[in-house]
């Protein structure tokens, strides 16, 4: 019995030291679970989508501190915003605080993004206002797919 219970608490011990990472799926509505960061990316990151209407840019850097870049979202007879963003990689989702310029009033939201070899998709879901900042209410159970989704180009300085 002792070396059962030994057992237990080795595994639970080894298990605690070992973290995994789950990355979420690309398939369409889904979810994304982080639980430890993982940044492979090399160089900077460009993305674009645009159509007749609209226009979504993005670049990202991997730095010493994270992951950091430019983000512009240009929607069609909206009011558009462009800022910097700041954050970390949870496997293949990027977490970040996007500071950005809108209607003449600075802003900051958190932003997520399921980053795969050819393109960025932005997740969505339940927000809260902490302390002047919109978050995500649970950042594990993001939404991908259902909105902007852009495609890896060259980046242009």
């Amino acid at each position: 019995m002792k070396n059962i219970l030994s057992l237990a608490i080795l595994t639970g011990v080894f298990a605690a030291c070992n973290p995994t990472t789950q990355t979420s799926s690309t398939t369409e509505d889904s979810t994304a679970t982080a639980v430890a960061p993982a940044v492979t990316m090399k160089g900077p990151q460009c993305f674009e989508q645009q159509n007749a209407a609209d226009t979504f840019l993005m670049q990202l850097r991997v730095t010493d501190a994270g992951v950091e870049g430019d983000l512009k979202y240009g929607f069609k007879e909206k009011d558009k915003n462009t800022g910097q963003f700041a954050g970390v990689m949870y496997g293949d989702t990027l977490l970040a605080d996007y500071h950005f310029m809108s209607e003449g009033k600075t802003s900051v939201r958190q932003v997520a993004f399921l980053i795969t070899d050819s393109t960025a998709t932005e997740g969505y879901g339940d927000m809260e206002d902490k302390d002047g900042k919109m978050v995500f209410k649970n950042s594990e159970s993001l939404t991908f797919g259902k909105g902007i989704v852009m495609k890896k180009t060259e980046c242009k300085n």
